[in-house]
């Protein structure tokens, strides 16, 4: 293993970590070796950036990825282990030697010790924790009691934290249940020193990770924000938490939040485990898909069958990253039974169709607080090998401000617009196969149905307004797109990149709209490279805009789609046509 050198000061803030000139994550260099890189970060474009704000984001990283190795470490051959000591012994000095809270914390911020956020800290905690814990389990290893107090300090300074949440009425915070992971696993840690027997199952009522469930997790399984990202955060937190646990143990409420919280991974998922990335949250990043990979991993310990099987290995694509070591044994006992699968969540408003390899999915739910975006009725398209035709495009990191404002507008997303302006922050509902909106536009009504053929998939999209308004539908690719005119009301569309799945699309409109192909930049990991999308408007009190989806290898083929008052005609290769009510 590498030799790790800890950084001799305090982190910032993680997200200042970016490009301010494309908008891309900059390269980490050498995080174990506790050098920030010669001549500046790097940026995928040729970019050098060396500022106080970029030095304590780096230094963030640092710390964090120091923590998760030395997990590695306690759980490796003698050698290791009493590196790891050494290691955690100068951590444990230097936090002791810090000021009682991080002077360069913002006024919004829970501020930490060692890192400008509570949030961060306890993070970092979790993992120092755990790496403790390990080393504690060995009964030939050192004494390890010089630890307590650390371990201590650092709960001391989560629960704080976590009762500041609480008092400012935020206890669905995703704050919250890491900050409580960070309680329960430095207690864990201490109890195993000190010879008592850890109860994480007990601690997880104690310190509130129960009731956060309880709080901050809708009926259907989604984390109450309804992000990928900050779903993933969350369970990640819950199940570090829960080390040791015997599965059958679990009381019955939190067992049901943890498998809903899978089966709501597992459902989203294109066939090939590829996670969209819904609202806030990175599109594409090492780190999120090694904390997949991670989450995948210790759901496959508590749930039978490997519920995430199919995720990992879509995430191990993006991260080469191994697994902690410290990870066999995590959850001790018979696994519970895996979690069915759900494809409708109406808490969160997500519904997914798979049909004519097509992977779709309806976002018509609840704005989703910070995290949200303006984006609702956006249909996103991806085919079944996880090629993202149409995707959710995720987003920057958030001190990029001016693209961070972008990728959570509706401009950005495969949704509905009016009069060129944005949609307001707000809730749709989901009623089946359909998404409606009333609240995004004074006195305009959205309804977008999905029907599932085996031949196809059928997206209807109607805009009705009071009064004459630009009612706009939007196609925002992932990949390249080919667009064919084939009158006023109708065009045909080819989408992929050469080296993957091809999704082609009819397109139809009444009364006859503008299809405008536009520029506008791609998803979130590279906001530099311009995907052509396409805006398909028209200037009335009502439109209808009907799209039919294939895979290219779908038979028969859609050859032609026309709309009449109140019916979507399809016709096929075969001689055959399909008929569907527009409904709305």
């Amino acid at each position: 293993m590498a030799a790790l050198t800890v950084p001799r000061e305090p982190g910032g803030w993680w997200h200042a970590y970016v490009c301010p000139a494309h908008g891309v994550e900059l390269d980490h260099g050498d995080l174990l070796g506790g050098a920030f890189p010669v001549g500046g970060a790097a940026c995928r474009y040729g970019c050098r950036l060396d500022t106080d704000a970029i030095r304590g984001a780096w230094t963030v990283l640092a710390h964090q990825e120091a923590a998760r190795y030395l997990r590695h470490l306690a759980a490796g051959p003698p050698d290791e282990r009493h590196e790891a000591v050494a290691v955690l012994r100068e951590y444990a000095e230097f936090y002791a030697g810090l000021p009682g809270t991080h002077t360069g914390g913002d006024d919004w911020m829970l501020r930490g010790r060692l890192f400008h956020q509570a949030l961060t800290q306890a993070i970092w905690a979790v993992n120092i924790a755990h790496a403790v814990r390990t080393l504690a389990a060995d009964p030939d290893g050192p004494g390890l009691d010089e630890f307590v107090p650390f371990l201590e300090s650092l709960r001391e300074a989560a629960g704080a934290a976590r009762a500041e949440l609480l008092r400012k009425g935020e206890a669905r915070s995703n704050y919250t249940a890491w900050l409580a992971a960070a309680e329960i696993t430095c207690r864990c840690a201490a109890d195993l020193i000190t010879g008592a027997e850890p109860d994480a199952i007990g601690l997880a009522q104690e310190y509130g990770l129960a009731a956060h469930m309880r709080t901050a997790v809708h009926r259907d399984g989604w984390e109450w924000e309804a992000s990928t990202y900050y779903h993933l955060f969350v369970l990640h937190a819950y199940l570090l938490a829960l080390r040791g646990a015997r599965p059958e143990q679990l009381p019955a409420d939190i067992a049901n939040v943890l498998g809903a919280m899978v089966s709501a991974l597992g459902g989203i998922a294109a066939p090939d485990g590829t996670l969209p990335a819904l609202h806030d949250g990175p599109y594409r990043r090492e780190a999120q898909a090694a904390e997949i990979r991670e989450v995948a991993a210790l759901a496959a310990q508590l749930f039978a069958d490997a519920p995430l099987k199919a995720v990992d290995r879509a995430a191990e694509r993006d991260s080469t990253a191994a697994l902690p070591a410290d990870l066999d044994g995590w959850f001790t006992g018979v696994p519970l039974p895996a979690p069915p699968p759900r494809h409708t969540f109406p808490d969160a408003g997500f519904a997914v169709f798979r049909s004519a390899g097509v992977h779709a999915l309806l976002d018509a739910g609840p704005h989703g607080g910070g995290h949200g975006h303006q984006d609702k009725l956006a249909l996103y398209l991806y085919g079944d090998d996880g090629t993202a035709w149409q995707p959710d495009p995720g987003q920057v990191p958030y001190a990029h401000r001016n693209l961070r404002a972008y990728y959570a507008s509706t401009a950005a997303h495969p949704a509905f617009r009016v009069d060129e302006t944005e949609q307001r922050p707000c809730d749709a509902v989901l009623d089946g196969d359909t998404g409606r909106c009333e609240q995004a536009y004074d006195g305009v009504t959205a309804t977008r149905r999905v029907v599932t053929d085996r031949r196809y998939l059928l997206d209807i999209l109607v805009l009705e307004a009071a009064t004459e308004r630009r009612l706009t539908a939007q196609l925002r690719p992932g990949t390249d797109l080919d667009v064919v005119a084939q009158g006023p009301d109708r065009a045909r569309t080819v989408w992929g990149d050469g080296e993957s799945a091809v999704l082609t699309g009819c397109h139809a409109s009444r009364p006859h709209a503008e299809f405008t192909v536009v520029a506008h930049p791609g998803p979130a990991d590279d906001p530099a490279l311009t995907r052509q999308g396409v805006d398909w408007s028209l200037t009335g009190r009502r439109a209808v805009f009907v799209s039919v989806y294939q895979c290219a290898e779908t038979a028969p083929p859609v050859r032609r789609v026309s709309l009449s008052e109140r019916t979507v005609h399809i016709d096929l290769a075969d001689g055959t046509v399909a008929t569907h009510p527009i409904g709305a």
